[in-house]
């Protein structure tokens, strides 16, 4: 009987490897560590011109283990709007691999795409956003 009931104490406790409860809205208007990692253009591999920012996320995550990081693609006008929203994706998936190559857990770091098509910000950039853009969220 003792072992059914720490059973169900096991199963009815949360899984620890549920993915953290995040979002990235209004991640844009963040302004304190904040890093950007360049990309040649039609490109999503990370290159040498990426490592000071991935350290610098790196630095600022290992500090505050509480923290999270939207990582935000961004692709300017890059053929049409499926193919920049693709490469976009393409570019915040890179950076949050290189992120967890380095040691930091995958459930802390969100990788999406920002559209040209739908930011006037970023579609007025000039040159165009060949950029992953990590914000480093404040500690909840």
């Amino acid at each position: 009987m003792i072992r059914l009931a720490a059973f169900l104490a096991l199963i009815a406790a949360p899984a620890m490897a549920q993915p953290r409860a995040f979002n990235c809205v209004g991640a844009e208007q963040i302004e304190d560590d904040v890093f950007s990692v360049p990309f040649a253009r039609g490109n999503a591999r990370i290159t040498e011109a990426a490592r000071s920012a991935l350290a610098a996320a790196e630095e600022a995550l290992r500090a505050e283990p509480g923290r999270v990081a939207c990582l935000l693609g961004h692709a300017g006008q890059e053929g049409g709007a499926t193919t920049s929203i693709r490469l976009a994706a393409e570019r915040a998936r890179a950076v949050a691999d290189a992120l967890s190559a380095r040691g930091i857990e995958r459930d802390r770091l969100r990788a999406e795409a920002r559209s040209a098509q739908f930011s006037p910000r970023v579609r007025s950039a000039e040159p165009p956003s060949r950029t992953v853009t990590i914000v480093v969220l404040p500690a909840p």
